[in-house]
C-alpha cells in the first residue's frame, strides 16, 4: 500500500506542474554561470563570448563552470583530468540514468548484472569480481553535490533530471576526495533554488523496443520562490523501461536422468520445468522519485540549503541472457525480482568569515535492497561435478523430513540495508590572492547490514541451517567501514603565468565485520556419542567444517574443535547479528565475541604546476596519489586484505582555440601497487586479496566545437593497463607455476583499449520553431571479462561494438517535440558477462544494451 502511495505524491507533482499556467510565470535561466570568477590566478581562460546574432546549437562545453577542486572554476581552468556534461547537453540527448551519461566518458568502464547494481572503473584500475556487499570499497568515488554517496553494493543510478552537470574526474583524487576516489571521482550536480522568479517544467515520452514492450518516461520540476531570501525547488519522475528479454520454457533433471535438460523422468530422478515463470519481455525497470531543496538566504554572506532525495527502482526477471538457449532468451525457474530503495538528507552551510568562504556538507544515505534470484545454474553445475557418484543425489543429503530425495534447485533471497553518515568541514582563502589554500576535515561511518539466504523448498529441519529450516546456507553479517581525514592544497603564483599547487590528505580507516556465515549442524545426538550436534549428515552438503562448526562456544574454542577434542559441545554463544544461528566470524574475547577489525593510516598527496603561455592555452603537469582501504574478507579462515594504491603521473593540455573550438588531452602512467583481487572461491564465496602490482598508461582527449547553428562534440580514450608480475591464487605465489591464474603481462579485464563516442546537432529557424536533428555515434574496443586466464576464456570476451543515436524536433515558444531512435542498427552491445557460481561454467550470460528503441517526446517550460 505505501508504494501506491509514494506513486500518487510522485503524480501529483507532476500534475501540479502541469497545470500551472504561463500566465503566472516566466522562463528563467537556471544554467551555471559562464564566466569563472576573475581572479589573479593563472588557470583562468578566458572564455570566448558567442555570436549572440547566430543560432545557438547546443550549450558551449568550454563555459561549464566546475567545482571539481571545491571552487567555482570554468572547466578550462582546472588542471586535471575533467570531462563536464552541462545541462543543456543531458536534456538535449535525453540522458536519465547511469548507462546513458558513462557512454559519453570515455575513462570511465564498468561491471553490471542489472540497473543499479554498477560497479564504475576509471582508466584500467579494474581487476573484475568487484560489487559484492562485502567486497572492496569502490575505487571510484560518487557524489550528489557536495556529499558522498559510494557504497559498497555497486554505484546508486540517481535518476537524472533537472540536473545542473556532471563532473567526470579522472586520476587520483584522494587529497579533496579521499578513499574510494582512488581512480577518480564522478559528481552529480543539481540545479539549486532560485529566488529570482516562479518557474517550471514537465516533460514525457513514450518508446517502443524492438521484440520487446512499451516503456515510458513523465518528469516535473518547479521552482518556487518563498520570499526575497528563500526558495524551495521540486524534482518529481517515474519511468518504466520495457523488458526485452524472454523466459522460454525449459526443463531441467538430475541423476540418475541421462540428460540435465530432460523434461521426462525415465530412470526415477527429480525432474522440473519452468512453465509457471515463461514471460515475454520478463526484464522491465520501474524507477520512481522525488527531490527537493530548500534554500535559504541568512543574510549577504551565509547560505543554508538542505535537500532530501527519494528513489525507488524495481527490476523484474533477469537482464543477462543465456546464448545457449538463444538469442535475448533465457530459462530460469523461480522468481527474480530486486528492489533497490534509498533516501538521502544532507544540508550544505556556505558563508564567509572575514574573507574566507566556509563550507560545511554533511547528510545521512540510507539504502535497502531486496532480491530474489535463480540459482538453478548450481544445482545443475554440482550435478554434473559430482556425476561419478551418483549427483547431488548421491553425495549429498538433499532430503526432506522423511529422508526422501528432494528437488535440488534453490534460489537465493537477499537483503542488504546500507546506511552512511558523511560529514565535512572546510575553508578556502580569497581566490584573487597570489597565495590561495583550500582545507578540512571529513568524516564519515558506513554500514551494510547482509543477509543472503540459499533457499532449497521442502529441506528437512535436521539439514538445514539452525532456525531456518529450508535453508542450506545462510549469511548474516553486519559491515562497519569508518573514514577519518584532513586535508589541504595550497597554491601559489610563482609568476603570472605560472602557478604551484601541492596537497595533502592524512587519513585513517577503520573497517569491521562480524556474523555469521555458511551450512547448519545436525543438533541431534549420535548415540555412541552421546554430546549434541554429533549426529550425521551434519548438514544438507555433508559439511563438518563450514557453518554451525565453526561457531564459538562458551570456552573460546569452535563447535568443530571441541567436537574432536572430545570437548563439551553444548554451549553456544548467542548470535551476535540478530537472525543467524551463532557467530562463526568474530574475535574471540574472554568478554564476548567482538567484530574482526581492520585499521590503517597514512597519507595521499598531490603535486601540479601549471602554465598558462596565452589566454586560450593552459599546460599543467601532476604527480598524484591515491588508495583504497583495507578489509576484512566475510570468510573467516581468510586473512584480511590491505590497502591499495594508485600512483599517477600526467601531463595534459588545455585549448580554446578560433573562438568556437575547445581541444583538451592528457597522458598518463599510473602505478597500481598490490591491487585488491576480488573472486569466488571455494563453496562460491567471495574471497579478496591483495594482488601483485600493474602499470596503466593511457591517452584522453576530447573536444567541442560549435559555430551557427552546428554543435559538435567528441571525446576518446586509449588505456595500456598490464600487471607486472604473476597474479597467483595465494599471495605470495609458490614459485613452480602451479598456482598462477594470470601471468606477469596479462592485461586488466573490462576496460576496452579504446573508447570513443561524438555527437553532432544542427538547428535552423522554421518559421517560429527552431528545428534541429541529432545523432550521437559510441564505440570501444573489446576487453575481457575476468583477469584470470581459464575464467577469461570460459566466460568469453566482452565483444567491440559500436552504437549510434538519432533524433529530430522542434522547439516551439515553450514546447518541445522529438522522435528519437535509441540503438539505431539493433546492436548486441555486450555490457557484462557473468556466470551465476565459482564453478557455473556451463552457462555464461550476457548484460547487453537495450534493442533499438524508437520513441516520442514532448515537454514544456512555464
Amino acid at each position: 500500500m505505501h508504494i501506491i502511495d509514494r506513486r500518487v505524491v510522485i503524480a501529483s507533482l507532476l500534475a501540479s506542474s502541469a497545470i500551472v499556467t504561463p500566465t503566472f510565470a516566466q522562463t528563467a535561466t537556471t544554467a551555471a554561470p559562464t564566466t569563472a570568477p576573475q581572479t589573479t590566478a593563472p588557470p583562468t581562460i578566458a572564455a570566448p563570448t558567442p555570436d549572440a546574432t547566430a543560432p545557438q546549437a547546443g550549450e558551449y562545453e568550454g563555459d561549464i563552470v566546475v567545482t571539481a577542486q571545491k571552487r567555482d572554476q570554468n572547466i578550462q581552468a582546472v588542471p586535471i583530468s575533467i570531462q563536464a556534461i552541462g545541462t543543456k547537453r543531458l536534456d538535449d540527448l535525453n540522458i536519465s540514468n547511469f548507462n546513458q551519461y558513462t557512454q559519453l566518458l570515455p575513462s570511465v568502464s564498468f561491471q553490471t548484472t542489472q540497473p543499479g547494481s554498477t560497479v564504475v572503473y576509471m582508466r584500467g584500475v579494474a581487476s573484475g569480481g568487484d560489487g559484492n556487499h562485502s567486497g572492496p570499497l569502490p575505487s571510484v568515488g560518487t557524489y550528489l553535490d557536495e556529499q558522498p554517496v559510494t557504497t559498497i553494493g555497486g554505484t546508486l543510478d540517481v535518476h537524472i533530471y533537472d540536473i545542473a552537470r556532471i563532473e567526470s574526474l579522472a586520476g587520483p583524487q584522494g587529497t579533496l576526495y579521499g578513499a574510494s576516489s582512488e581512480a577518480g571521482t564522478i559528481r552529480i550536480i543539481t540545479n539549486k533554488p532560485d529566488t529570482s522568479d516562479f518557474y517550471g517544467r514537465v516533460d514525457g515520452e513514450v518508446n517502443s523496443v524492438k521484440s520487446g514492450g512499451i516503456g515510458s518516461k513523465i518528469e516535473g520540476m518547479l521552482n518556487m520562490p518563498l520570499s526575497e531570501s528563500a526558495a524551495l525547488r521540486v524534482v518529481g519522475f517515474y519511468q518504466r523501461d520495457a523488458g526485452f528479454i524472454d523466459n522460454v520454457a525449459g526443463c531441467r533433471s538430475y541423476l540418475p536422468e541421462p540428460t540435465a535438460t530432460s523434461c521426462t523422468s525415465a530412470n526415477g530422478g527429480v525432474v522440473v520445468d519452468n512453465a509457471a515463470f515463461v514471460r515475454k519481455n520478463y526484464n522491465d525497470t520501474e524507477t520512481y522519485g522525488g527531490r527537493a531543496a530548500l534554500k535559504v538566504d541568512l543574510d549577504s554572506n551565509w547560505t543554508v540549503t538542505p535537500t532530501v532525495l527519494y528513489q525507488e527502482q524495481r527490476n523484474h526477471g533477469t537482464y543477462g541472457y543465456d546464448p545457449k538457449v538463444g538469442d535475448l532468451q533465457v530459462q530460469h525457474f523461480f522468481p527474480e525480482f530486486r528492489r533497490d530503495r534509498f533516501i538521502q538528507g544532507a544540508l550544505t552551510i556556505e558563508g564567509k568569515v572575514g574573507n574566507w568562504d566556509v563550507t560545511y556538507a554533511g547528510a545521512y544515505l540510507d539504502r535497502k535492497t531486496y532480491t530474489s534470484s535463480d540459482y538453478t545454474d548450481y544445482a545443475e553445475a554440482y550435478d554434473s561435478a559430482y556425476s561419478s557418484v551418483g549427483g547431488l543425489a548421491g553425495y549429498f543429503y538433499y532430503q526432506d523430513n522423511a529422508g526422501r530425495t528432494i528437488d535440488p534447485r534453490q534460489k537465493i533471497i537477499g537483503t542488504d540495508h546500507f546506511k552512511k553518515t558523511s560529514q565535512e568541514l572546510r575553508v578556502a582563502s580569497p581566490v584573487e590572492d597570489r597565495f590561495r589554500i583550500v582545507a578540512g576535515a571529513f568524516y564519515q561511518r558506513q554500514t551494510n547490514a547482509i543477509f543472503q539466504d540459499y533457499q532449497i523448498a521442502n529441506l528437512g529441519t535436521a539439514v538445514s541451517v539452525n532456525g531456518s529450516p529450508g535453508t542450506l546456507w545462510l549469511t548474516k553479517q553486519k559491515r562497519v567501514d569508518k573514514d577519518y581525514a584532513m586535508f589541504g592544497e595550497a597554491s601559489f603564483d610563482i609568476l603570472p603565468n605560472l602557478t604551484a599547487t601541492a596537497g595533502g590528505r592524512a587519513y585513517i580507516y577503520d573497517n569491521s565485520l562480524i556474523g555469521f556465515y555458511g551450512f547448519g549442524r545436525n543438533p541431534a545426538v549420535d548415540p555412541d556419542d552421546g554430546r549434541p550436534y554429533t549426529a550425521t549428515p551434519f548438514n544438507a552438503a555433508g559439511s563438518s567444517q563450514t557453518g554451525v562448526a565453526g561457531c564459538y562456544l562458551a570456552n573460546g574454542q569452535t563447535l568443530r574443535e571441541a567436537y574432536l577434542s572430545g570437548g563439551d559441545t553444548s554451549t553456544l554463544l548467542p548470535a551476535a547479528v540478530s537472525g543467524s544461528p551463532c557467530t562463526n566470524l568474530a574475535t574471540y574475547t574472554t568478554t564476548g565475541l567482538i567484530p574482526k577489525k581492520t585499521q590503517g593510516q597514512g597519507a595521499t598527496y598531490r603535486f601540479n604546476l601549471t602554465f598558462k603561455p596565452t589566454d586560450t592555452v593552459m599546460a599543467y603537469a601532476t604527480f598524484s596519489r591515491g588508495f583504497r582501504p583495507g578489509g576484512i574478507n566475510r570468510r573467516g579462515d581468510v586473512a584480511p586484505y590491505d590497502a591499495d594504491f594508485l600512483t599517477n603521473y600526467e601531463l595534459g593540455l588545455k585549448t580554446t582555440l578560433f573562438e568556437r573550438l575547445r581541444f583538451n588531452a592528457s597522458i598518463y602512467q599510473q602505478a597500481w601497487d598490490k591491487f585488491q583481487f576480488s573472486f569466488l572461491g571455494l563453496n562460491s564465496f567471495t574471497i579478496i586479496q591483495n594482488g601483485p602490482n600493474a602499470r596503466i598508461r593511457g591517452a584522453e582527449a576530447d573536444a567541442n566545437f560549435s559555430t551557427g547553428g552546428l554543435s559538435l562534440t567528441a571525446a576518446a580514450a586509449y588505456t595500456d593497463a598490464k600487471t607486472r608480475s604473476d597474479l597467483c591464487a595465494t599471495q605470495i605465489c609458490s614459485g613452480d607455476g602451479t598456482d598462477v591464474l594470470a601471468p606477469s603481462g596479462t592485461r586488466l579485464p573490462i576496460t576496452p583499449r579504446f573508447k570513443a563516442s561524438g555527437t553532432a546537432r544542427y538547428s535552423m529557424p522554421i518559421g517560429t520553431a527552431k528545428a534541429y536533428i541529432q545523432g550521437l555515434v559510441a564505440h570501444q574496443s573489446s576487453a575481457s571479462a575476468d583477469i584470470r586466464l581459464a575464467q577469461a576464456a570460459t566466460l568469453g570476451r566482452l565483444q567491440a561494438y559500436t552504437t549510434g543515436n538519432a533524433s529530430v524536433g522542434a522547439e516551439v515558444s515553450n514546447f518541445t517535440f522529438e522522435v528519437f531512435v535509441q540503438n539505431l542498427w539493433d546492436e548486441r552491445a555486450q555490457l557484462s558477462r557473468y556466470q551465476q557460481c565459482g564453478t557455473c561454467s556451463q552457462r555464461t550470460y550476457i548484460v547487453t544494451s537495450t534493442p533499438r528503441t524508437i520513441g516520442l517526446r514532448a515537454g514544456a517550460k512555464f
